[in-house]
This record gives structure tokens, C-alpha cells and sequence, in this order.
């Protein structure tokens, strides 16, 4: 317990750290491009399957209350092992002392545009599944009953708000600020040497996964009081 109750006061301490360090000057613009391309582009032959794969068996409505919870574990997987390895490799290599000689946030310059970038891509990437979701419910009704495309459309939208829609989608930002914080955590801080790079993959695969399932009972319960409407 006490040995838990250490990590999570590190990980917030480290979180309050990320939302300081972001909105103070200067904003790495190029980096958080770069990782937005490396978060959100390069995860798309993954999210865009299962995406279609859910639109198959389950209706738009919960398709769009669970696909962010899905793509949010698609995310850490791919993106938190990643972001864990590679600054854990940073670490053990001793790049982040050599930028840090160089009079150069590295905490700034590694971490923040790699959570930022997390934080706007895993929203987008969320609606390329809803899309790709909608594409394979389509095909999956035609196929069945031959269903036109316009008939399909009003009906998977009937008696939907926009609150059943967005609010889900939101809660994404906080998936992503959770990923990105966690994997950067464990790859920044690591001090095991050569076997502290597998390790930092696995635990941010791991500890993001379940605090996005966390979150998201949370943040369900939150989006249903807010929006009574979307428990409809």
C-alpha cells in the first residue's frame, strides 16, 4: 500500500507538472506536429479495422457510447508501449542528460508535445472509427436485408442527440492525457538501465489500460448526469 500510494502521488505530481510545463513558452510546435502524425496517422490501419469490425454486430448507439473506450485501449497498446520504450531507450542511453547539458527542457521538449499530441489525436481517431463503424453496419444491414444507404443513415441517427454523440468522444482528451502522462511517466523516469526499457513498455501498456477503464466508468457517470439525455 504505501509503495502504491508512492506512484500515484508521483504520476499526479508528474501529470501537474505536464499541464504547467504546457502552457508556458515556447510551445513545440514541430515536435507536437511530429507526434500528432507518429499518434494519430500511423494508428489508423489499427483503429479503422476495429472500427468497422464493431459496426458490424453493434448498433450506432453503442457502438458510439464504447468505441472511445475501445480506441483508447488500441491507443495504449500501440502508442504507450512506444512512448515508453523510446524514452526509456532515451534514458538508459543517456540522450535526455546530453540534451539537458545542452541548457535544454527535455521534460518540455519529450514529454509535453508527445502527451499534447495524444490528447488531440486519440479524439480523432475516435471519429475515424465511428465512420468506419457506420461503413461496416451499412454493409453488414445490406448484405442482410439490402437496406438503402439513405434508409440506413436515418434510422442509425434517429432519436440521437448530440449529446449521445460528442460527450462520448470528449471524454477521448482525457484517454489521451491519461496514455500520454502514464507512458511518459515510466519511460522519463526509469532507472533500471537496459532491462528498465521493457519494463517501461510494459508497465505503460498495463497501467494506462486499466486507468482508462477506470476513467471511463467514471467519466460515463459523469457524461449520464450532465447529459441525461445520452442514456437514452
Amino acid at each position: 500500500m504505501p509503495n502504491l500510494i508512492e506512484f500515484i502521488g508521483k504520476v499526479s505530481s508528474f501529470g501537474a507538472r505536464i499541464l504547467v510545463d504546457g502552457l508556458r513558452t515556447p510551445f513545440e510546435g514541430s515536435q507536437i506536429l511530429t507526434h500528432i502524425a507518429e499518434v494519430g496517422y500511423k494508428s489508423l490501419p489499427l483503429v479503422a479495422p476495429a472500427g468497422f469490425a464493431l459496426g458490424t454486430v453493434m448498433t450506432f448507439h453503442t457502438r458510439s457510447t464504447l468505441g472511445p473506450l475501445v480506441a483508447g485501449l488500441l491507443l495504449a497498446g500501440r502508442v504507450g508501449s512506444g512512448i515508453g520504450a523510446v524514452l526509456a531507450n532515451m534514458r538508459v542511453a543517456e540522450q535526455i542528460d546530453a540534451i539537458e547539458s545542452l541548457s535544454i527542457d527535455s521534460f518540455k521538449l519529450l514529454v509535453i508535445p508527445r502527451v499534447i499530441a495524444c490528447v488531440i489525436a486519440l479524439p480523432l481517431l475516435t471519429l475515424f472509427m465511428d465512420f468506419a463503424g457506420l461503413l461496416g453496419g451499412y454493409l453488414s444491414e445490406f448484405a442482410a436485408s439490402g437496406m438503402p444507404f439513405d434508409l440506413y443513415i436515418r434510422r442509425a441517427f434517429a432519436n440521437l442527440e448530440w449529446a449521445n454523440f460528442i460527450a462520448p468522444t470528449l471524454k477521448t482528451t482525457v484517454f489521451g492525457f491519461i496514455i500520454g502522462t502514464v507512458s511518459s511517466y515510466f519511460g522519463y523516469t526509469t532507472n533500471q538501465g537496459a532491462a528498465g526499457v521493457g519494463r517501461a513498455a510494459t508497465n505503460s501498456v498495463v497501467v494506462s489500460s486499466l486507468l482508462v477503464i477506470v476513467a471511463d466508468v467514471i467519466l460515463v457517470k459523469c457524461i449520464f448526469f450532465v447529459f441525461p439525455e445520452s442514456a437514452l
